[in-house]
């Protein structure tokens, strides 16, 4: 198993080639605005997952998937051509759901902040059952010791 800093810095090296060899452009019409969000290699260097995200509609978003998968030989052989390493790693196109998660999450949040407003407003007429603070506190006991002894 390689040196997980090892993995880390061809990994970084990976997502760098492979976006450089995008920006460049690949001559597939069906390749729509493509940003590499990210690349794990595994322990042994041998595989790479690349994820990615597309900008544009679902269409699109297929269109691209299908010219990565297409292209995956030729990214394979410019990643190679620019990292030393004894192997190449295979390439893995995912498609990061980045952008997915977060809508989500945005939702998610934004039910919280309706119910906070709604307790908010069903706790501003609301009394205590007994009394505000139904603790009891260490000055209390003196007192109660004092009675006691009377």
């Amino acid at each position: 198993m390689a040196d997980p800093q090892r993995a880390r810095k061809m990994a970084d090296r990976i997502k760098e080639v492979v976006a450089r060899r995008l920006d460049k452009g690949l001559r597939d019409p069906r390749l729509g605005f493509v940003t590499i969000t990210d690349v794990r290699v595994t322990g042994d260097l041998q595989h790479a997952s690349v994820f990615y995200t597309v900008y544009g509609s679902d269409e699109e978003r297929a269109d691209s998937a299908a010219a990565l998968k297409a292209a995956t030989g030729m990214l394979r052989s410019e990643v190679g051509k620019n990292i030393t390493a004894r192997l190449t790693p295979s390439l893995e196109f995912i498609a990061d759901a980045l952008p997915e998660t977060s809508a989500h999450m945005e939702d998610l949040l934004a039910q919280a902040q309706v119910r906070d407003a709604q307790v908010r407003a069903a706790s501003a007429g609301a009394q205590y059952a007994g009394d505000a603070d139904p603790y009891k506190h260490d000055d209390e006991d003196e007192d109660d010791e004092d009675e006691a002894r009377a």
